[in-house]
């Protein structure tokens, strides 16, 4: 059972870290297909961080099977949240890894850190550029403002991926351990990012047990980072997890925009 407490105020953890302290969170794989799922935790995370306080990580056409492009009524959605506030990010194309390597640590990338997942880890270069211009310009069009950076799918990149982003304009861009300037190669921000994985009770529970430690010990960073994915809302116990965990981090950290760090030197 998920907790329910009343929000820290925004305005008292900006006031106790001097407004340097901040919380960025987001969801991933938002598509047609988990439409659903992203409400319900738009709502869980609202209730704790405060209205439109999250990032949203869309793919265009999620598994080549839930197209943005020509669905009026998610382009809506999709416009209706970006005006709300939150931030877009462009996450990758079709989320799924048509490339895969069988070899070296692309190779073990590829099959122990994503199930198939890692879209952008062996493009080439020119492939990688394609599906980025052609994703930023469908969300951009989509929602009417630039999207606020590119996010890789399982957060895995590959030579070619980095090379394209740096040639594509995008704002920002995150792995496990930083956010960064894809231009110029500028950190604004380290540590690892806490998220859950919900495909396998080994998975499940190893989650859960980093969040706890998180809980614990990465308060003292200056940025937390907090991700979540469709999959978290079929097990109860992640949602338990990641309440417990928003819960504590804004006691600590105020809910920001990734849009912050690029100002805040």
């Amino acid at each position: 059972m998920i907790e329910t407490l009343n929000p820290a105020p925004l305005s008292s953890a900006t006031d106790r870290t001097s407004g340097k302290r901040r919380l960025l969170v987001s969801i991933h794989d938002v598509s047609p297909r988990s439409e659903a799922q992203v409400d319900r935790l738009a709502e869980l995370i609202e209730r704790r961080a405060g209205h439109a306080s999250f990032a949203m990580l869309v793919i265009p056409d999620h598994w080549r099977s839930a197209p943005i492009e020509g669905n009026a009524a998610f382009a809506a959605r999709l416009r209706g949240w970006a005006d709300a506030g939150i931030e877009m990010f462009l996450h990758g194309w079709c989320h799924r890894d048509e490339t895969p390597a069988t070899q070296g640590l692309a190779g073990f990338k590829g099959k122990h850190m994503t199930a198939g997942e890692g879209e952008f880890l062996n493009l080439p270069e020119a492939e990688a550029l394609a599906r980025m211009e052609r994703g930023k310009a469908l969300l951009e069009d989509i929602l009417g403002r630039p999207v606020a950076g590119f996010i890789a799918p399982a957060w895995l990149y590959g030579p070619g991926a980095h090379a394209a982003m740096a040639r594509a304009g995008f704002a920002l861009a995150e792995d496990h351990m930083k956010v960064w300037r894809p231009a110029t190669g500028e950190v604004l921000a380290r540590g690892p990012v806490v998220t859950w994985a919900s495909r396998s009770p080994g998975r499940i529970a190893s989650s859960r047990a980093f969040a706890a430690l998180a809980r614990a010990a990465l308060p003292i960073t200056r940025t937390l980072r907090l991700a979540v994915h469709p999959g978290d809302t079929t097990v109860p116990a992640l949602l338990d997890s990641i309440d417990s965990t928003l819960a504590r981090f804004v006691r600590s950290h105020a809910p920001s925009r990734y849009a912050d760090l690029r100002g805040s030197g």
